[in-house]
């Protein structure tokens, strides 16, 4: 396992995971939504945004973690190069949990994201495009999304912060032996 991508919903924690995953294989972290943000929320277009993949990815080739989904804009792209897939598929109270703490947590410290000037503001909280309001909406269809675009790929669906956990003791061993670290649970 060199080639990672952690996919889920928002909140699930593929940030969080796919950092320490790529600490435990000694590869670089790919955070797409660092790649797809520009000042003031501004996103990159479908073809920006697979000229930025494509550059992280083949300047990586002794491996990566990627984190994020963006098949609507990159469709494949990481699928197709990965040669594991991890999805955080954690249940709906907890992502709901992650979304408000997070939200209110950058609202007070003014956190700066992805280097581009952007902060999370409380007249967009909960608003129609707030990320609040985006988890409501489409977590519960994530699989039904998702589902298809993974058949007959090595998949690692975990389902529970303690899987997790569980996921990424077990890789800093197998990362060492060089063996695959997971078994779906």
């Amino acid at each position: 396992m060199r080639r990672v991508v952690v996919i889920g919903g928002s909140c699930a924690g593929k940030t969080t995971v796919a950092r320490r995953l790529a600490e435990i294989l000694g590869v670089p972290h790919i955070e797409l939504d660092a790649l797809h943000f520009g000042p003031n929320w501004s996103e990159a277009s479908a073809e920006l945004l697979q000229d930025r993949v494509r550059a992280a990815l083949d300047a990586a080739a002794d491996g990566w973690v990627v984190d994020g989904n963006y098949f609507g804009k990159l469709g494949p792209l990481v699928l197709d190069r990965a040669d594991t897939i991890v999805w955080l598929d954690v249940p709906f109270r907890t992502v709901c949990r992650r979304v408000l703490w997070r939200t209110w947590s950058r609202l007070i410290t003014r956190k700066e994201l992805w280097s581009s000037g952007n902060r999370e503001r409380l007249r967009d909280t909960f608003g129609r495009e707030s990320i609040v309001w985006y988890v409501l909406r489409r977590h519960r269809t994530f699989e039904k999304r998702w589902s298809p675009r993974l058949e007959g790929r090595n998949v690692v669906r975990v389902q529970s912060n303690q899987a997790i956990a569980k996921m990424l003791s077990s890789s800093s061993v197998s990362a060492r032996q060089k063996t695959p670290p997971f078994v779906e649970t």
